[in-house]
């Protein structure tokens, strides 16, 4: 069994810092692509940044300059750095990550159970 948990999220004030983690656990072969995405009220959830097992990254026009991701493939774990929060990013972030465990065949895209960011104005 493969888990994502994630941690960090909290309350910041408009302009202030979050670092967000996350680490997948249980039987992992391997990890590809790893990524956040988020959720607000009433919204769909959006791809925030991704990045892949050699370090190519994505990110949303919304979060370009501002976030940065990051992975320890080591201690499979991802991470999002914001800086110069807005209250628009106010919402659930939610970790993914396409795993392949031990004794499956293929990579299945598994989610956290997400952590709340909120930002104020």
């Amino acid at each position: 069994q493969v888990q994502l948990v994630e941690s960090g999220g909290g309350l910041v004030q408009a302009g202030g810092s979050l670092r967000l983690s996350c680490v997948a656990s249980g039987s992992i072969f391997s990890i590809n692509t790893m990524g956040w995405y988020r959720q607000a009220p009433g919204k769909q959830r959006e791809m925030v940044a991704v990045i892949t097992s050699d370090g190519s990254t994505n990110y949303a026009d919304s979060v370009k300059g501002r976030f940065a991701i990051s992975r320890d493939n080591a201690m499979n774990m991802v991470y999002l750095q914001m800086n110069s929060l807005k209250p628009e990013d106010t919402a659930g972030y939610y970790c993914n990550g396409a795993i392949k465990a031990r004794f499956f065949s293929n990579y299945v895209n598994y989610w956290g159970q997400g952590t709340q960011v909120i930002v104020s104005s």
